[in-house]
């Protein structure tokens, strides 16, 4: 891989940390703001709603500017939404600085993919994609636990500032690593042509995809404190260090899935799908024993996130030349699945069905992914074998030319 694109990873490390720290900080900017609970934590549904309509809407909006333009651009309105949080006197500018810095993460985020995608070694494209996923995983292991601490430890404020700073140096890199022409098409990208895309079933199947697979990993992680706390047995303060080891499997089952996604996209897709159903009813199964439990949370962080590179590379694939609008539309997906996962699983809960059903029903929607793979896969095949067909020449295959000097017009 080239340096870049562990660059852009990095980047990506810190755009993950500021959309999920806030969870750990809820307390604090609840009291300091004077609004409830629930409130401070429609701050993270309004980052996710940012995400999922800011992405597409930049990804045309920026779309006839130069790659690494935009990167800087999305980096210095995400930074200035940074500074205007930490400065916020009240909860209705934190919620506009909020929206505007996930408007500016999904720009960037679109506009990282394909870039890391041009740059890179021909046959590495889900291998380039799983860099910048690691950056998002490794977020969740590191960034998220040490934004919390520094809130804790010296305010709210602070840990927004020091992701504003920690913006600053991603950002410098990004001047001094990535080329200047980085992810240039060579003719004018066109919006016409990033919508042509989205004409076909193929997008579609990929997007509902990845949004069925994001809302089984959300359904059920959204609920493994409690789960480990309240039926596993776990010791309420081992909890972060058992998501730690999620995450470590997270990191791991991207590192796997993007090799295994250079190799075959579906393969990728498939395996991953069917071993995060097995996990996923495992953890259900096992859940009230605590090693069990703590095991079979690490599988499902390897068996989760092993899918990330080949659903983001399976859209490269079909956008072919015009992929910067379908990667953009392809975060929103996750960003669909992040909402719905929840609401699922929460509403388990309510029913009193316990904290195993999201388990359970992720692993509905696990099988639900897979049908909508496997769809994806026959209609590929057709699609194929049209395009074969229009290759061949009216009246059956073509016909072998002899060797010279006898003419051919086959």
């Amino acid at each position: 891989m080239p340096p870049a694109v562990y660059v852009l990873g990095s980047s990506i490390f810190v755009l993950g940390t500021t959309e999920f720290m806030i969870a750990g900080l809820l307390p604090t900017i609840a009291n300091d703001l004077d609004v409830s609970i629930p409130d401070a934590g429609l701050l993270i549904s309004a980052f996710a709603i940012g995400m999922t309509v800011g992405a597409p809407v930049m990804a045309v909006a920026t779309l006839r500017l130069p790659r690494k333009a935009t990167l800087l651009a999305a980096s210095a309105v995400f930074l200035a939404g940074h500074v205007v949080a930490a400065l916020a006197p009240n909860y209705q500018v934190l919620m506009g600085a909020r929206v505007v810095t996930a408007v500016a993460t999904g720009a960037f985020w679109a506009v990282a993919a394909v870039v890391s995608v041009r740059i890179s070694p021909p046959g590495t494209t889900a291998r380039a994609l799983a860099v910048l996923v690691g950056g998002l995983t490794l977020s969740n292991v590191l960034g998220v636990p040490a934004g919390t601490w520094v809130g804790q430890q010296l305010g709210w404020r602070a840990a927004f500032w020091a992701v504003a700073a920690l913006t600053v140096v991603t950002a410098l890199a990004v001047v001094a690593l990535v080329p200047r022409a980085a992810g240039a098409a060579i003719a004018p990208p066109r919006v016409r042509d990033e919508l042509r895309v989205f004409r076909g079933r193929r997008i579609w199947l990929a997007l509902a995809t990845t949004a069925t697979f994001q809302a089984a990993m959300f359904a059920a992680f959204s609920y493994f404190a409690p789960l480990l706390t309240d039926v596993a047995g776990v010791d309420e303060a081992d909890v972060p260090l058992v998501l730690a080891l999620f995450g470590l499997g997270s990191f791991i089952g991207i590192t796997i899935g993007g090799r295994v996604a250079d190799r075959g996209l579906f393969l990728n897709i498939f395996g991953s799908l069917v071993t995060l159903a097995v996990a996923m009813s495992v953890l259900a199964l096992v859940s009230g024993s605590t090693a069990g439990a703590v095991v079979a949370v690490f599988a499902v962080g390897v068996a989760g996130f092993s899918i990330a590179p080949g659903l983001n590379a399976r859209v490269f694939v079909v956008a072919g030349d015009a992929p910067t609008l379908a990667s953009s539309v392809n975060t929103s997906a996750f960003n669909v699945g992040n909402t719905l996962g929840p609401w699922i699983g929460g509403a388990a809960i309510s029913a009193g069905w316990g904290y195993v059903a999201p388990v359970w029903l992720a692993a509905g929607l696990a099988l639900a992914a897979l049908g909508l793979a496997v769809a994806a896969w026959a209609h590929e095949r057709r699609h194929e074998r049209a395009l074969t067909a229009d290759l061949e020449p009216v009246g059956g295959p073509a016909v072998a030319c002899p060797a010279p000097p006898v003419a051919c017009d086959a």
